[in-house]
C-alpha cells in the first residue's frame, strides 16, 4: 500500500515538473519569435531558425512553400538535396541549413508544428547575384577611322539588375555629340563633355584622335564585387608633322638640335634625311637621333648635330610614313657668325649659356603669335619664316672711345716719373 502511494506521488510530481513532456504537455506549443527573412549571395550558406516553446511531444517540420517539398521532419532530412541539413538546441531552437545556395533555392520556407490544427510560420530566402558581363552582347576592342563613329555595348546580368556606367581609363572626359532634332547627320550637333556616362550603349560620333584610348564599362548592383571591362578604341589617321622652327642658325663648332613633332596612327616609321644626298641619318659620333613618345599617337623627333661644320649646313627633312600615308617637312640649317668652341674669351664668358632661338622663340620675345608650321601630307614649297637669331651673353666690346679713355687713365702714370727726372737733371746742371 505504501509503495503504491509512493508511485502515485512520483507521477504527480512528474506532471507538475514536466507538464510539456507527459502526454503532449499541459500547454499547447507555440512560436516564440518570427522567422527572419534572409538575403544571401549566390554560393554562400543560409540558415533559417524557428523558435518554439512548450513543444512537448510534438514535432517540427520544414517545407519549401512554393513547391510543397518537405525538407525535414524533426531530426530527419527528407529532401534528396545533400546541401540541406537540420539541427536543434534544447527543443526550442530549430535550424534549417542550406549550404552553397543556388538560384533554385530561393523562395518561401515554412516551419510547421504538427498540432491540430497545424501551426506554421514562413521566411523568405532571397538569392542575390553579383554582376557579370554577357560576353556575347559586350563589345571588344575596336578600330575606327578619324571622323567616323563607333558604338560600344556592355550587357551585364545579376540580381538585382546591375547599373552600367562608362569612364575613360586616363581620367579624361567622354565627348558626347548628339544631333539637334530635325537636323541632317552632317550638320552641327550638341556637344557635351562628361566624366561618366550611364547606360549599356555608348555612341561616339565624329571621333577624333584625342578620344583614342581605353574605355571602362563598370557594372554594379550593390552585391560585391563590382566588375569592369576594358575596351580599347584605336583611331587611325595618316601622319601629320608639326615643325616648331623651320629655319635654324648656329655658329660652327657648336651643337645644334633640330626637332619635329609627328602624329600618326598606326604608329609611323620616322626618320631624318639630308639633301641633296637624301641618305637616312642614323645615330653616330656626329649625330644623335631620338624619338620620344608623348602620347599613344604623338612622337617628338630630335636630331642633334655635334660640332657643326661647313658641310653640315643645308636642308634637313624629317619624314613619317604609315599604312595610311606619308609626310615630310624641311628644316634649313645655316651658319651664323659667332665664337666656336676653339676660341678663347674672358673668364666671365660662359659659352654653355648660349641658346639658339628659331622663329617661334623670336615671335614669343616680340609678343607676336607663333607661326603655324603644321604640315599635312605632301605640300608645295615651304614659306620661310623670319630669320633665326642667336642670343647669348654680351661679350666685352672695345671701341675708339674706350681706347681714348684708357690712354687718359694711363698717361699721368707714365709721365709723372719723366717730369721728376727732368727737374733733377736741370738742378744738377746749374750746380
Amino acid at each position: 500500500m505504501v509503495d503504491r502511494q509512493k508511485a502515485l506521488l512520483m507521477v504527480l510530481l512528474a506532471l507538475l515538473i514536466y507538464p510539456n513532456d507527459i502526454f503532449g504537455g499541459a500547454f499547447q506549443p507555440e512560436f516564440s519569435g518570427p522567422i527572419t527573412n534572409l538575403t544571401v549571395p549566390l554560393g554562400r550558406d543560409a540558415t533559417f531558425t524557428c523558435l518554439v516553446k512548450h513543444l512537448g511531444g510534438y514535432r517540427v517540420g520544414w517545407v519549401k512553400a512554393d513547391t510543397k517539398a518537405i525538407q525535414a521532419i524533426h531530426d530527419h532530412v527528407i529532401t534528396h538535396n545533400k546541401r540541406v541539413t537540420v539541427s536543434h538546441s534544447d527543443h526550442s531552437m530549430w535550424n534549417l541549413h542550406i549550404k552553397g545556395v543556388q538560384k533554385e533555392d530561393g523562395g518561401l520556407y515554412m516551419c510547421q508544428i504538427n498540432t491540430d490544427p497545424m501551426k506554421s510560420q514562413t521566411g523568405m530566402l532571397s538569392i542575390v547575384v553579383p554582376p557579370d558581363f554577357d560576353p556575347d552582347a559586350t563589345s571588344s576592342d575596336m578600330m575606327v577611322g578619324e571622323g567616323g563613329q563607333v558604338k560600344l555595348t556592355c550587357r551585364a546580368r545579376g540580381v538585382p539588375e546591375p547599373r552600367v556606367s562608362w569612364r575613360r581609363e586616363d581620367g579624361r572626359n567622354i565627348i558626347i555629340r548628339e544631333p539637334f532634332a530635325g537636323s541632317a547627320p552632317n550638320q552641327k550637333s550638341h556637344v557635351s563633355s562628361v566624366t561618366e556616362f550611364l547606360g549599356e550603349e555608348l555612341k561616339l560620333t565624329k571621333i577624333s584622335r584625342n578620344e583614342m584610348g581605353v574605355y571602362l564599362c563598370i557594372a554594379s548592383n550593390g552585391v560585391p564585387p563590382a566588375v569592369s571591362k576594358r575596351i580599347y578604341i584605336n583611331v587611325h589617321f595618316p601622319p601629320v608633322i608639326h615643325v616648331p622652327n623651320q629655319l635654324v642658325g648656329a655658329p660652327l663648332g657648336t651643337d645644334v638640335v633640330l626637332e619635329c613633332f609627328v602624329e600618326a596612327s598606326p604608329m609611323s616609321i620616322n626618320y631624318w634625311v639630308k639633301d641633296p644626298k637624301g641618305a637616312m641619318i642614323i645615330t653616330s659620333v656626329r649625330y644623335d637621333v631620338q624619338a620620344v613618345p608623348k602620347s599613344p599617337f604623338e612622337v617628338r623627333m630630335i636630331l642633334t648635330i655635334r660640332n657643326l661644320q661647313k658641310h653640315d649646313v643645308g636642308t634637313y627633312k624629317c619624314a613619317a610614313k604609315n599604312s595610311l600615308g606619308e609626310v615630310e617637312s624641311n628644316i634649313r640649317l645655316y651658319e651664323i657668325s659667332g665664337p666656336t668652341k676653339t676660341q678663347t674669351w674672358p673668364p666671365f664668358y660662359d659659352e654653355e649659356d648660349e641658346v639658339v632661338y628659331g622663329s617661334a622663340e623670336v615671335d614669343k620675345a616680340d609678343n607676336r603669335p607663333p607661326t603655324d608650321n603644321t604640315v599635312y601630307g605632301r605640300v608645295g614649297p615651304l614659306v620661310t619664316p623670319s630669320s633665326a637669331i642667336r642670343i647669348g651673353k654680351k661679350r666685352p666690346m672695345i671701341n675708339a672711345n674706350s681706347a681714348a679713355d684708357a690712354h687718359r687713365r694711363w698717361l699721368p702714370v707714365v709721365l709723372s716719373p719723366l717730369v721728376s727726372l727732368t727737374i733733377v737733371c736741370r738742378r744738377w746742371w746749374w750746380w
